[in-house]
């Protein structure tokens, strides 16, 4: 069966790199798949959870945003952070969660409530994603 070739590249370098079966990315307009063969697409990323199958294991990426491409069986993902749900502080993933409450709370301005907002959108998926490893038993 054919594979995808992964990419998952940040500020901070390679995330990730490899062989694939599947991708499912957070799309600005909804969760979409990546199979082998896809069309030739560019999507924008919400903040979510990219997911990949990798020879049966399933993998999961906390999203901070970013820009996903498919060309010929390549996938690659530009993204302001990509953090491996094993890698994830689940302590200091909730305390910027509240942090970010806090300041949506106290905002008094339109684009410090905007940045406040994007802030607890990336707290929660990183939140959830180490909370369901959690509860999975893997950390």
């Amino acid at each position: 069966m054919a594979k995808l070739q992964l990419a998952v590249v940040t500020a901070e370098g390679e995330s990730f790199s490899g062989e694939v079966d599947t991708v499912v990315a957070p799309g600005g307009l909804g969760e979409f798949t990546v199979l082998p063969s896809h069309a030739r697409m560019i999507s924008t990323l919400a903040p979510g959870v990219l997911r990949f199958d990798q020879g049966g294991d399933s993998v999961s990426l906390a999203m901070s945003g970013g820009f996903l491409e498919v060309s010929d069986n390549r996938v690659t993902v530009l993204a302001d952070a990509a953090e491996q749900d094993d890698a994830i502080d689940l302590e200091r993933a909730e305390a910027a969660l509240a942090r970010a409450q806090e300041r949506i709370a106290s905002t008094e301005s339109e684009v410090d409530l905007e940045r406040a907002m994007a802030s607890m959108r990336r707290a929660r998926v990183r939140v959830n994603l180490g909370r369901r490893r959690r509860e999975r038993g893997l950390s």
